[in-house]
Order: structure tokens, then C-alpha cells, then sequence
């Protein structure tokens, strides 16, 4: 594992002001170029010399094309974790005040605010915003309630810990009078609510056959037994949350997309759900900053992130959790994104 005890004082200093250049100019880093841009104390010889001795100790790769040097996945692991000023610095006024206004602005279902949360963070950094929903499974129903939506359908409404509200359509034959509908909602909140969700997906028949009802509330009561299972996975499927993934436009302008290749085998990523869902939830054991999580390159194990660094945070609904970030190229402004992803995560669950 990469530390920054490898590196003397003088190696720390180039590093970071070879990462700067690069994060800044997308240009290989020169030691003309650095002695020129930062303060470092000593001749171009010098710091020429210093970087071959990073590179020695795989912290810079030379491109065949130019003299100069770009960092490797391990010099932003050393940069990020031992490097980069602590705690990041305050995100500016205006893009505090916007994504306030974007979020804040969707008082809706969760999947809205996260979506808006998501493409706004990404129009803040010009990366690729993603959110990743709470998981439900071991969230307790709090309380179901049927509305019905026409002749032949009724809205099955429930509503979890953390105000978090699902819906289904539930098809009926006929139309159903009003007192058989309240009385089936009675019954199922009398059996099912205060239950997890892990325990109702495997119990929902059982809690419900023995149920004694009106002849007129029997035959929607039977749905739920016979399907109560199928219309919970219609509700809330078994799993992770929902995976939110914003504009890829916001990568176009970056150097690192001039061809196809790294966008295609990002968004052929975003086609899986679960492994992106793995990918947001994945926590680097060196990570060494409270709230934030940051993979970086190789270290996520799959091929197509190789070229990309996933920054994200969680956020709290209640008793839920889920999780708010960007991807974006490992060339990335590390101190803004983490700012902004930390501060996201926080109005996240202020709002939730």
C-alpha cells in the first residue's frame, strides 16, 4: 500500500506540485514547467532528478510522446491521503447556494431528489454525478394504505421508516366497494406493519390467510394472499436501492474522452446496475478521511473503471443509508470534488 512514508520531504513536494500541474493542465509535467509554476526551492536539475526518482518508485510514468511525467494510481493514492490539505477547503458561495436550490427544490420521492442531487453535483464538477439509493430490506413498513384507482385497479401505498413511500397498482375484478377496501387496509396493517421487509417477503401469505373478513373484502384480501410476495418485489425489489446515474455530457469536454473508448466502457458500466451499485458501495481500507470514500484506478477491480476515480459519501434518511458521488477521470480536482460530494452528502440527509 502506497504511503507517504516512502518519499522524503523533497519527493512529497514534487509529487504533489507534478499532480497539481497535471490535474490543472492535463499536460505531462515538466521540470521547467514546475520550477516556473511552484515554489519548490530548487533548480530544474533538481527537480528533474526528483522525478526520476519517483518514478523509480512508481509514483510517475514517463509517456513515450514527452519529457515529462503524469502521476500513477499510486501517487493520487499518497496525494489523497496524506497530501491534500485537511480538512478540504469550503466550497464556494454560489455553488453552495445552488445545489441548496436544486435539491431543496424537489420536495418529491426520494428517487427525484437524488436524481437532482446527482445531476446537479455533476454540473458542479464536470463529472459524472451517481447516487445510490437506501437499501429497504431491513427497513420496517410502517404502514400501508389502498386507494382506489379506478374501476378495476387499487393503489397499494407503503410507507417505510424514514418517510420513504412505495407504490403499486393492484388489479381487481369489478368495482369494489368502499368499505371493503378500508377493511382489507385494516387487516394488512394490522399484520403486516411494524415488520421488516427481509421478514414480509417470506411471510406475507402466512401472516395474512387466516384473516377473517366480510365476503365483500374477501376477494381483494385473497390478492394479497396469493400475491403479496410479487406485489412487495414490484414495490421494493430485493436489494440495493435504485441507481441514479446523471449526464455523461458533463465528461465530454475532458481530454481524457477525446476517443470513445473511455466513455463507452464507462457507460457499459452504468448498464449494470449492480455492479455499479458494488462499485458506489465499495470502501478503500486506505481511505483516510472520515465521511468520504475515494477509489481510485486499479483499485476497484473492474477493468472498465481502470482509467477512473469514484469519490462518494453517505447520506441518511432516517434509519436508511444510501450513498451520493461522482466518477470521473483519476485526473480529477480532488480537494472541489471531495468538498462537494461531502457537502451534498450533508444537505442529503438534512432535506431526508
Amino acid at each position: 500500500m502506497a504511503t507517504v512514508d516512502e518519499l522524503t520531504p523533497r519527493e512529497r513536494r514534487v509529487l504533489a506540485a507534478v499532480i497539481q500541474t497535471y490535474i490543472q493542465t492535463a499536460e505531462p509535467a515538466g521540470s521547467r514547467l514546475l520550477s516556473r509554476r511552484h515554489r519548490l526551492g530548487v533548480s530544474p536539475a533538481t527537480i528533474r532528478n526528483t522525478m526520476s526518482d519517483l518514478e523509480e518508485k512508481g509514483f510517475l510514468s514517463h509517456p513515450h510522446t514527452s519529457a515529462g511525467r503524469v502521476p500513477t494510481d499510486k501517487a493520487y493514492r499518497v496525494y489523497v491521503n496524506s497530501i491534500l490539505s485537511a480538512p478540504p477547503s469550503p466550497i464556494v458561495v454560489a455553488e453552495r447556494a445552488r445545489l441548496h436550490a436544486e435539491i431543496s427544490a424537489s420536495n418529491s420521492t426520494i428517487e427525484t431528489i437524488l436524481r437532482r442531487a446527482a445531476q446537479s453535483l455533476g454540473v458542479l464538477t464536470q463529472e459524472l454525478g451517481v447516487a445510490l439509493g437506501p437499501r429497504l430490506d431491513a427497513s420496517v413498513l410502517r404502514s400501508l394504505d389502498l386507494v382506489r384507482a379506478g374501476s378495476e385497479r387499487v393503489l397499494l401505498v407503503l410507507t417505510l421508516e424514514g418517510s420513504v413511500v412505495r407504490t403499486v397498482f393492484v388489479e381487481v375484478r369489478g368495482t369494489l366497494p368502499d368499505m371493503a377496501v378500508a377493511e382489507v387496509a385494516r387487516v394488512l396493517n394490522e399484520r403486516l406493519a411494524g415488520h421488516t421487509l427481509q421478514e414480509l417477503r417470506t411471510s406475507v401469505s402466512e401472516r395474512l390467510r387466516d384473516s377473517s373478513t366480510a365476503p365483500e373484502a374477501a376477494e381483494l384480501l385473497n390478492i394479497f394472499v396469493q400475491e403479496g410476495e410479487q406485489l412487495l418485489d414490484a414495490a421494493l425489489p430485493m436489494g440495493e436501492g435504485t441507481v441514479i446515474v446523471g449526464q455523461s455530457s458533463m465528461l465530454a469536454s475532458q481530454p481524457e474522452f477525446d476517443g470513445a473508448d473511455n466513455l463507452r466502457r464507462l457507460l457499459s458500466l452504468t448498464e449494470e446496475p449492480a455492479r455499479l451499485a458494488d462499485a458506489l458501495r465499495f470502501k478503500h481500507k486506505a481511505d483516510a478521511r472520515p465521511g468520504v470514500s475515494i477509489t481510485i484506478g486499479g483499485e476497484h477491480g473492474d477493468p472498465r473503471l481502470d482509467q477512473f476515480t469514484v469519490v462518494t459519501a453517505e447520506y441518511h434518511a432516517g434509519a436508511l443509508a444510501g450513498v451520493i458521488g461522482v466518477i470521473g477521470p483519476t485526473r480529477m480536482s480532488y480537494e472541489k470534488v471531495i468538498s462537494l460530494v461531502q457537502h451534498t452528502s450533508r444537505l442529503l440527509s438534512d432535506l431526508l
